[in-house]
């Protein structure tokens, strides 16, 4: 049996670019899956991942993908990492064009990519004993914030697809995970939330001690892949140390308590 073939969206930059870098680091063969193919193509060549360059809110474009693994080899793993925010606006000043958006990223694309490549899963569950989805989703999922409600509502969303699928696969030998990080700095989550005001979106990382990077959650993603087969990390949710909460930030340097002996 060769190596074990992994499909990641949103690999063209962040935490999904990290997932290939991860998963080609412990022995996976990658097709890494974003729109960007010129980006995509950079990686391959550093890497020895292989690329498709496909819009996943496309029907037409998953289905291209879809034919094109399974002409080129099994699928044991869907990584979904693609997705996104737009806009910090209260629910009332919400533009439903970004709210569309939101949704099509994260709650369509997931429905439509993990439609199209269980057949795929499935076949290889059926030869090599188990196969494995991993949902990235969001801290956002489960609270929600001021200015945070569509993105909020479209994290919800994704992350109960990943629920709802695992109930519905049971007795069948494929995993289903949930990887759902707190504050990550990206080189472009906020910045593209944010309408491309990099002032503002530094504004929130600043002074916050060691907020999670892409790679730190791709450690996660290597690791939940790479576990023995019947291990299913259901959820994961991990966050910086200095965020307590969703609300919860500590700015500046993090003291340890003087303890009495």
């Amino acid at each position: 049996m060769g190596n074990r073939r992994a499909v990641v969206t949103g690999a063209s930059s962040g935490i999904g670019e990290a997932a290939v870098r991860a998963l080609r680091a412990t022995g996976w063969d990658v097709v890494g899956v974003a729109r960007r193919a010129a980006r995509l193509e950079a990686l391959d060549a550093e890497v020895g991942s292989v690329s498709f360059a496909a819009d996943l809110t496309s029907e037409t474009d998953v289905e291209a993908l879809a034919a094109h693994l399974s002409d080129t080899g099994p699928v044991h793993a869907l990584v979904h990492v693609a997705g996104g925010a737009r806009g910090a606006d209260r629910v009332e000043d919400g533009d439903p064009a970004d709210w569309r958006w939101m949704f099509e990223a994260n709650v369509l694309s997931a429905q439509l990519i993990t439609a199209a490549l269980l057949p795929l899963l499935r076949a290889a569950a059926h030869d090599d004993g188990h196969a494995d989805t991993l949902f990235v989703t969001s801290t956002a999922a489960q609270t929600a914030y001021p200015g945070g409600a569509g993105y909020n509502a479209a994290k919800a969303g994704e992350s109960m697809i990943a629920r709802a699928l695992r109930l519905e696969l049971n007795g069948e030998p494929i995993r289903v995970a949930e990887i759902a990080p707190g504050m990550v700095q990206t080189e472009e989550f906020t910045l593209n939330r944010l309408a491309g005001d990099r002032a503002a979106a530094e504004k929130v990382y600043d002074g916050v001690r060691n907020p999670l990077t892409a790679s730190d959650v791709a450690d996660v993603i290597a690791y939940a892949l790479n576990a023995p087969g019947h291990v299913n990390l259901d959820l994961v949710t991990m966050r910086p140390v200095a965020q307590s909460a969703q609300h919860l930030l500590a700015r500046g340097t993090l003291h340890p308590r003087h303890v009495e002996d």
